[in-house]
């Protein structure tokens, strides 16, 4: 099926931004110029931060070095590098912005057996932690001979900050609040400023210079409103919006404007055939956050269902994992041409609807 788009919509008053999917396999980078056909706008997917960190504790940790983790509450992704420093019987120290990456208790950070301290211990390497590196992006775009952009907006998942909860009720607690209380309005997920829970979108905002920053999950809707097709339809009947990340995937129940309905789930704990049944239950608000979960997803939160949303039976998937419903009754759209970069286009949709 062919979708178009509109070149830049209203939007975003003759600047350029930098727009960062940060993912836990990937970053999806859109440099996007007003004054560029939006096909011919420099596009990349590249490692993810914790990808690009993580190798470099590897090549430490086959050094054999002790390491010192400083600066940023990044993605969790980089965990699994930091364990594996353990594992291997190396010591591992860590400020204690850097110890969140890990855990929003920071006793379990030191029962893994790491230091908590503000300054580097004698004899082990400085690793920064931090999902923005400003220094290494400067480096990129003069080799690439691309300008430094007049903004930069990012989006990223952030369970956020909830000692003494479990991090997946807390971050659907947030999802709660916004269904309910804030509206369901897309749009009103770009924040200029995150919510205080959301520590790692508040880091990362930092190191972009104050620029808008939104959850991945927000982005991935406003991804697929960027295609004009879906925007039209989502106002005629209900639709559902799904985002299948490497990591977690989300869906959204739409209709003229307003979410009415949040999943989320780990992608590594269903397959095509639990998903779509979950997703057939969602449509019809049949389905609990005590169903999901217990299957170890995040949660499941339907407000009352209008009746003319006939269902939200057209369904729509994005993300890299999208394989997964190939052969259900779902279309693969690619905002702005590229369906990798379809958090980038949300941003820039998010921005055009504010």
């Amino acid at each position: 099926m062919y979708y178009s788009y509109s070149k830049s919509k209203e939007i975003i008053l003759g600047k350029t931004i930098l727009c960062l999917d940060i993912g836990s396999g990937t970053q999806d980078v859109l440099l996007y110029s007003p004054d560029i056909e939006i096909e011919n706008c420099p596009k990349f997917v590249l490692p993810a931060p914790a990808l690009q960190i993580g190798k470099r504790m590897e090549g430490l940790r086959l050094q054999g070095k002790d390491i010192w983790l400083h600066d940023r509450n990044m993605g969790g992704g980089v965990t699994r590098f930091i364990r594996a420093h353990l594992q291997a019987g190396l010591k591992v120290a860590a400020q204690k912005s850097a110890a969140y990456t890990m855990a929003d208790d920071l006793t379990r950070v030191t029962d893994m057996g790491i230091e908590i301290t503000d300054t580097c211990p004698s004899g082990f390497t400085p690793v920064r932690l931090t999902d923005f590196d400003e220094t290494w992006w400067r480096n990129f775009l003069t080799a690439a001979e691309l300008p430094w952009p007049d903004a930069i907006a990012a989006c990223a998942q952030d369970h956020g900050f909830h000692p003494g909860q479990s991090n997946r009720r807390g971050r659907f607690k947030l999802w709660q609040s916004f269904l309910n209380e804030g509206g369901g309005h897309p749009e009103s997920l770009i924040y200029d400023t995150p919510p205080t829970m959301l520590t790692r979108l508040k880091d990362l905002q930092e190191d972009i210079s104050g620029g808008v920053v939104t959850d991945t999950g927000a982005a991935a809707v406003l991804g697929a409103l960027f295609v004009d097709e879906i925007e039209k339809q989502s106002h005629e009947t209900g639709i559902t919006l799904v985002n299948i990340g490497n990591s977690h995937l989300v869906a959204f129940l739409l209709f003229k404007g307003v979410i009415h309905g949040v999943y989320e789930h780990h992608t590594g704990w269903v397959d095509g055939e639990k998903l779509w049944s979950d997703l057939e239950q969602f449509r019809c608000g049949c389905l609990s956050f005590e169903q999901v979960f217990e299957n170890r997803g995040h949660g499941c939160l339907t407000n009352t269902l209008p009746a003319e949303a006939n269902g939200f039976g057209p369904t729509h998937v994005l993300g890299p994992r999208r394989t997964m419903l190939d052969g259900y009754d779902v279309s693969f759209p690619a905002p702005g041409g590229d369906m990798m970069l379809a958090g980038c286009f949300g941003l820039i949709k998010g921005l055009s609807m504010r």
